[in-house]
């Protein structure tokens, strides 16, 4: 783009500059007064750990558009044309420092810097670029206001913000093009005549008479107009949706290492506030989410509780969050005391929204810009248990039973070990030196349907001849409904509990049939000084199958649907095993859940200490995922969680359809496999 002449006596460079330094003075104060200075209310988090592993994820998943690129299938290239903007985005920005920030003080920069051949190569490209960006953006437009896809159908996605965008970027491109081509009009020459769009429009505005006065004219005007554009957009982005341009990247920086299904620890004895109630609550990074947030309706479109009629939308809690903090402007010095004007809970955020998260995680896995939606909810969820002792009852009642049975299931008749009944299954007590410590979490030994998992786990380890016991009565809730329901406290107390009884027996390898017990075991007693090797079921039994110290030696003509447990699947990576061990039964035919399964799966309702909360409204999610199962038209749901199994149960019986259709764990399949 070359630029146009001298205006009167006035160089074009002192123009183009003062004008640069007002725009970026402009952008500079509303960035710090909007944005950096509100964001350093929130408490301080260190997340500079591991710098290396930080800096080559972030380059991952901005310049790679990693998380952008992971969803593109048949149908959908929303990610592809996204990812193509950006691209041409820094391509463009940097032309804009060679081609006219450089050309407007030396016309001949260009070519000095990249030589002829190159300034030529670049035009050429740029100017191809910007056709193509052009075509991009108005399919975009298409799609989100004609076609208008479900993650494109919500209040904050039809923002006129998203016109605006487009429209600058749009203008951009066109601009580009017309300068080019009323360059060559004018009968111009050098590299950047010699582009083909470009030139192919200025060879027909010639051809059409347009002189040369005219034509220098107008690209002037468009040259200006780009230049007028990129100067609008620097002080436009601090209030727009596209601001998580500049803090997308931070954001991925700053992004959380530890492990997907841990929630963060709270220090009950320095913490100024339980949970969080106003922004200084909140952590700066959950602040800085808002401003990553790009938008896009793609932690709602896949949210569980949102798809079957809650009112929590995962890309709501972040935006509001952020848009209240912006209403409120800085609120001073920390003060644990000091009141806002305005609640942000039942007034930016519904409670009832904070309650419907299952903690599935589907939000965070589909999120592109790696905003940490669950946490930021979950410490919401604890002010209200911890400082207002404010819960559905459903929950309280759960928790109560924690705190005076040491597990959720009120009103169950059963005790730790009655399910082991008949199958002389030692505790740690009787053999202290066991290799293996089998944790059988709450449900399965204290919940009916639920128990022939155990029975099936205890079939699979004495027939693999492993050298295990459990801790029977010693053992009590891992504390995982108390921490997702709110109640980091009683969480703190169970597991510790659980830590000194584990280290008094000096435990080392603990393998688990709920996912919630692993995950918890696994990811969240680290954080107490609790450290052991922690396996879910699937993991041993696999490893168990490959060494060939079980077989699976009896039929089974089935077709199994396997349904990805979240706590097991999403939060740690686990989706191989189960399907190998269901894969090593004979005869046993394995589908997938459509579209539904693996990093995709859908959550059964149980999560988020929904096993013991009512749902608000809407359809039962485990309805929806029934349906899901119900369209494999496979015999089974195979599941590897307790609570998928009740879930999914209630479901088929819901439907009426419990005399030909059944939900079974993969450990009971396998263990009617094995010999008797």
């Amino acid at each position: 783009m070359v630029p146009p002449g001298d205006i009167g006596s006035l160089p074009i460079w002192v123009l183009v500059y003062i004008l640069l330094g007002l725009a970026m003075a402009v952008a500079g104060y509303v960035f710090y007064y909007r944005v950096i200075r509100l964001v350093l209310q929130g408490r301080t988090e260190l997340r500079l750990d591991r710098p290396m592993e930080r800096l080559g994820g972030a380059v991952m998943i901005v310049l790679g558009q990693q998380k952008v690129l992971q969803r593109v299938r048949f149908g959908d290239y929303a990610g592809l044309g996204h990812a193509i903007v950006f691209w041409g985005f820094l391509t463009f920005l940097l032309s804009y420092a060679i081609f006219i920030f450089g050309a407007a003080v030396w016309r001949p920069f260009p070519e000095k810097l990249l030589t002829d051949t190159g300034a030529m190569i670049y035009s050429s490209y740029l100017d191809i670029l910007a056709a193509v960006l052009a075509l991009v953006l108005i399919w975009a437009a298409v799609r989100r206001w004609v076609v208008k896809p479900r993650r494109l159908s919500f209040d904050l996605t039809r923002n006129p913000d998203a016109i605006v965008v487009v429209g600058l970027i749009f203008g951009l491109m066109i601009s580009t093009l017309l300068t080019h081509a009323f360059w060559v009009a004018q009968g111009g020459t050098g590299p950047e005549a010699d582009v083909l769009i470009g030139g192919e429009l200025g060879g027909l505005f010639a051809d059409w008479g347009l002189g040369i006065s005219a034509a220098n004219t107008l690209q002037g005007v468009f040259w200006w107009t780009h230049l007028s554009i990129i100067l609008f957009f620097t002080v436009y982005i601090p209030f727009s949706k596209h601001m998580h341009m500049v803090a997308a990247p931070v954001n991925a920086f700053f992004r959380s290492l530890e492990p997907r299904g841990a929630l963060p620890a709270m220090d009950l004895e320095n913490t100024e506030k339980f949970g969080a109630s106003r922004v200084q609550d909140f952590t700066w990074k959950q602040l800085l989410d808002g401003y990553a947030c790009a938008v896009c309706g793609r932690c709602t479109d896949v949210c569980p509780a949102n798809i079957t009629g809650k009112l929590l939308s995962p890309m709501h809690i972040v935006e509001n969050l952020k848009d209240h903090m912006v209403s409120i402007g800085h609120q001073g010095k920390r003060d644990p005391e000091h009141v806002e004007p305005t609640p942000i809970l039942n007034n930016a955020i519904p409670e009832s929204a904070v309650w419907d998260c299952l903690n599935c995680g589907a939000c965070m896995e589909e999120c592109p810009v790696v905003v940490e939606h669950v946490p930021t909810i979950m410490d919401m969820r604890r002010h209200m248990v911890l400082e207002e002792s404010k819960a559905p009852e459903s929950a309280m009642n759960a928790l109560l039973s924690l705190e005076q049975r040491g597990h959720p299931w009120r009103g169950t008749q059963y005790s730790r070990t009655d399910w082991a009944a008949g199958l002389d299954v030692p505790t740690l007590a009787e053999k202290p030196d066991a290799e293996v410590l089998f944790w059988v979490g709450c449900t399965p030994a204290l919940e009916q349907r639920s128990q022939g998992i155990a029975r099936s786990m205890v079939k699979v380890l004495k027939a693999a001849g492993v050298d295990f016991a459990i801790l029977g009565d010693e053992e009590t809730c891992t504390g995982d409904p108390a921490r997702r329901m709110g109640n980091e406290y009683l969480f703190q107390i169970l597991a510790q509990q659980n830590i000194d009884t584990l280290n008094r027996y000096n435990v080392k390898k603990v393998v688990t049939v709920c996912p919630h017990c692993f995950n918890t075991m696994k990811n969240e007693y680290p954080q107490l000084g609790g450290e052991y090797e922690v396996l879910h079921y699937s993991q041993y039994v696999d490893r168990l199958i490959k060494d060939k110290r079980i077989k699976p030696v009896k039929l089974t003509d089935v077709t199994v649907a396997y349904h990805d447990s979240c706590f097991l699947g999403r939060h740690n990576g686990v989706y191989d095993e189960p399907r190998d061990v269901a894969r090593a039964i004979p005869g046993l035919k394995l589908v997938e859940m459509g579209s539904r399964c693996r990093e995709r799966g859908f959550c059964c309702g149980a999560g988020g200490g929904h096993m013991w909360i009512e749902e608000s409204q809407g359809t039962r999610v485990n309805h929806t995922r029934t349906d899901h199962f119900l369209e494999t038209q496979a015999h089974t749901v195979g599941v590897s969680c307790p609570f998928c199994l009740q879930m999914m149960t209630e479901g088929i019986q819901a439907k009426g359809l419990e005399g030909s259709k059944e939900s079974k764990d993969v450990l009971e399949l396998l263990a009617e496999s094995l010999e008797d």
